[in-house]
């Protein structure tokens, strides 16, 4: 028989990449990208629409590098349409004002 011990197990914490970065974070650390036959490419703050995702940092910067260099659209294996890529654009720009406004 094992004796028990008195160590806490310590529980998994999913990690996820950026495609902009490579940086790897905590997955509630970045922001999931999901795309779906039915609406295309959308922010999923939930983490779990159905669909293939993919993950950028809260960064600007990493927003505006995946979407001009096409690392989104080669991670997600779809081309991204003019309102997508346009709402996606709209959505990095909050992280800008937020950076602002905490300054």
């Amino acid at each position: 028989m094992k004796a028990k011990t008195s160590q806490a197990v310590a529980k998994h914490v999913p990690q996820r990449t950026c495609v902009a970065c490579r940086k790897t974070d905590v997955k509630r650390g970045l922001v999931r990208l999901v795309s779906t036959p039915e609406k295309g490419v959308e922010v999923d703050l939930s983490g779990k629409k159905s669909g293939r995702g993919a993950y950028l940092c809260h960064e600007p910067k990493c927003w505006e590098n995946a979407l001009k260099t096409g690392r989104l659209e080669q991670a997600l294996r779809t081309k991204l349409k003019a309102d997508n890529k346009e709402s996606l654009e709209i959505f990095a720009k909050g992280f800008d004002n937020n950076k602002q406004n905490s300054q």
